[in-house]
């Protein structure tokens, strides 16, 4: 693994944004709070400051425990200055943090060389399903149950896909596999000490921009089509489901009310509502909220209002986490957590961690993870269905 941390934040759209290098680091770990987070954030700015967030940041802000099994062992949280950051367009390239010299250039060309070498190593990775099918059938029933109660109204379930013994020699090479497959438009590399991240996401968690908040979650999926006819078939079919319809309006609520906590008053809006977007492998449904956040309002304000993101969750929040924990089999981690950065100007944006493999080099670990909104109207099988939509070409690439 690279010495000093690593992220690539890559629009697919010919930009991105690239940090490396030595640099202070906030790590997230038993003994630390939010407030030093804060501490960490207030004390760098005027800096870029890159780096993640993860699931189990739930627990400091809400009465909540994780104790499933982790094998991936990731910190609650990471952010790091680093001490250069570069913005990419194509061909052009723009220092925003650190100087151009000897040791920037020679990154850079060996990332560029990485970037556009579609020459990829092969692997044989052996990933295993940690539930069976009628087990995770089992649990989504189980969960319509408490739908059915009124505990909740829907709830997001994930399963994780894992290979033991897994060697990774070549951790930039894997992200550029992974992202010929997926070509996401919050897609990332991220690696530092023993931990690595190759996401292929689209969907946007958070973005600040002055003193507007966006929030872009994404319920509802559809595979793409063999054919120009199939696929435009599959993409009105997902338009105009009812349930897909209802899981995306359910968190578009939750969203706007995380929102309204740090907003301004009447400021909270929904600028576009069930939206198709399609990707190289699914059709999504994507609904946009904003509102203008109250000046007063901290980095870390924003996050006790909003995290973890509802699309990964569910509502009520609190009762679907609870839920979450008892029923799933694994600790999330970094997966349904958030990668991205903060700007010297206190902007930031930040992705949604799905589509995603995660890998400790210590343990020779790797995990890709996968799930879906249970509402009242969910088929079991159908879920199940989804899910394999979702990751069996990222599992499949790899080895590819």
């Amino acid at each position: 693994m690279n010495e000093h941390p690593i992220i690539y934040l890559n629009s697919n759209d010919g930009s991105g944004i690239l940090a490396f290098g030595e640099g202070a680091m906030f790590v997230k770990e038993e003994g630390t709070s939010i407030e030093d987070m804060q501490a960490f954030v207030d004390a760098h700015a005027g800096e870029y400051l890159f780096g993640h967030l993860g699931y189990d940041l739930k627990n400091d802000f809400y009465p909540l425990t994780s104790s499933n099994t982790d094998q991936l062992n990731f910190p609650d949280a990471f952010l790091w200055a680093p001490k250069y950051v570069v913005k990419m367009y194509k061909e052009h390239f723009d220092f925003l943090q650190g100087e151009k010299n000897a040791e920037s250039f020679d990154f850079l060309n060996y990332f560029l060389e990485e970037e556009t070498d579609q020459n990829f190593h092969h692997h044989n990775y052996k990933f295993k399903a940690r539930i069976s099918k009628e087990e995770y059938i089992e649990k989504v029933i189980k969960l319509k149950v408490h739908i059915q109660q009124g505990d909740i109204y829907e709830v997001n379930f994930c399963q994780e896909f894992y290979a033991e013994d897994a060697e990774m020699n070549f951790p930039m090479d894997t992200y550029f596999r992974l992202n010929d497959l997926t070509h996401a438009p919050f897609s990332s590399f991220y690696q530092f000490g023993d931990y690595a991240a190759f996401c292929g996401s689209p969907e946007r968690f958070l973005k600040k921009e002055g003193s507007k908040l966006i929030s872009q979650p994404i319920k509802g999926t559809a595979p793409r089509g063999a054919t120009i006819e199939e696929d435009e078939n599959l993409k009105n079919s997902l338009q105009n489901d009812p349930k897909e319809r209802a899981e995306n309006t359910m968190i578009v609520d939750l969203v706007r009310n995380d929102l309204s906590r740090v907003a301004e008053k009447d400021s909270v809006k929904v600028d576009e509502y069930c939206a198709i977007y399609s990707f190289d492998m699914v059709h999504q449904m994507i609904s946009t909220i904003s509102c203008e956040v109250k000046p007063t309002v901290t980095f870390t304000d924003v996050l006790r209002a909003t995290f973890p993101m509802g699309s990964m969750t569910g509502a009520p929040k609190l009762r679907a986490m609870e839920l979450i924990e008892e029923n799933e089999s694994f600790k999330r981690g970094l997966y349904s957590g958030s990668i991205g950065y903060i700007a010297p100007n206190g902007n930031f944006d930040f992705n949604v961690v799905i589509r995603t493999l995660l890998y400790n080099g210590e343990n020779r670990y790797l995990s890709c993870s996968v799930g879906g909104a249970i509402t009242i109207q969910s088929d079991p099988e159908k879920e199940y269905e989804e899910c394999m939509v979702k990751v069996k070409r990222i599992l499949d690439g790899m080895n590819g």
